[in-house]
């Protein structure tokens, strides 16, 4: 193996530090955003990662509609997780009927 090689490899290991905003359907009852968030938490942690914080912001008006929604409940998550994943995450996150939008961001970039 050359070394650029053996270097990809252990660059793919890594985590990188993550935050990601949620905003969910406001319609959604309590029971059903906690299973949201848990879901989100599963995925991360099944993919070798861990959650370091997740702060729900509780339900704000929109700027505009999204979905035909004018309020939605935002959620910041941060979290630790290898590059490969954060793709699978945000097709994840992407068809979920709960979710209207999402930003994933790596803060140290």
């Amino acid at each position: 193996m050359t070394t650029k090689e053996a270097a990809k490899k252990t660059e793919d290991t890594q985590l990188r530090d993550y935050e990601l905003i949620l905003i969910i359907r406001p319609e959604i009852v309590e029971e059903k955003l906690t299973a949201t968030l848990d879901t989100v938490t599963h995925f991360i942690t099944d993919k070798g990662g861990s959650v370091t914080g997740m702060e729900p912001w509780g339900k704000k008006r929109l700027a505009f509609p999204v979905k035909h929604s004018t309020e939605g409940n935002f959620v910041l998550a941060r979290f630790k997780l290898p590059p490969k994943a954060s793709k699978e995450l945000e097709s994840n996150l992407r068809i979920s009927e709960g979710v209207l939008r999402h930003l994933l961001i790596n803060p140290n970039s």
